[in-house]
């Protein structure tokens, strides 16, 4: 079980191939709010509903000073058909080691209809200008969760 984020921790750096395969580090956001989710798996019902309501919602956080990432194990080639099909406007992170997962907690057990199941914990994250966690949400749902989100920040 990787071990879970809370705030005022450091936000685990990372380095990642966006869906054209171009690098991607939390660091480029130094000096600016982001949020971080994680995911399960592009184009699922769930991911993609999650997906549209930050495309969305997109420039609202923009307007409050919030960049969005979405990281999943899936490859680029698969991210990049999602976010044409789906028209998403901000970085897909590809981390198919779950490397970047594990440091942030988002991979391990979790139940799924009953079972206790090793995979993705869908999970969201606010990091400050300086790379602290400034929100940690783990296990939340797919539907209603940008919503959830926003009012909990005030935007």
């Amino acid at each position: 079980m990787s071990t879970r984020l809370a705030v005022g921790d450091a936000a685990p750096d990372f380095t990642l191939s966006d869906a054209d395969g171009k690098p991607v580090s939390l660091s480029d956001y130094r000096g600016r709010r982001v949020i971080v989710y994680f995911y399960p798996a592009a184009s699922t019902p769930g991911c993609t509903k999650e997906a549209c309501d930050f495309r969305d919602s997109l420039a609202d956080l923009g307007d409050a000073g919030l960049d969005v990432i979405g990281i999943s194990p899936d490859k680029p080639a698969k991210i990049a058909k999602f976010r044409d099909a789906e028209g998403l406007n901000f970085p897909l992170l590809s981390d198919p080691d779950k490397e970047v997962l594990t440091a942030w907690g988002a991979f391990g057990e979790k139940k799924m209809y009953g079972k206790t199941v090793t995979g993705v914990i869908r999970s969201t994250f606010v990091v400050d200008g300086d790379g602290k966690i400034e929100e940690a949400q783990y296990n939340v749902r797919a539907t209603g969760h940008v919503a959830k989100l926003r009012r909990d920040l005030k935007i």
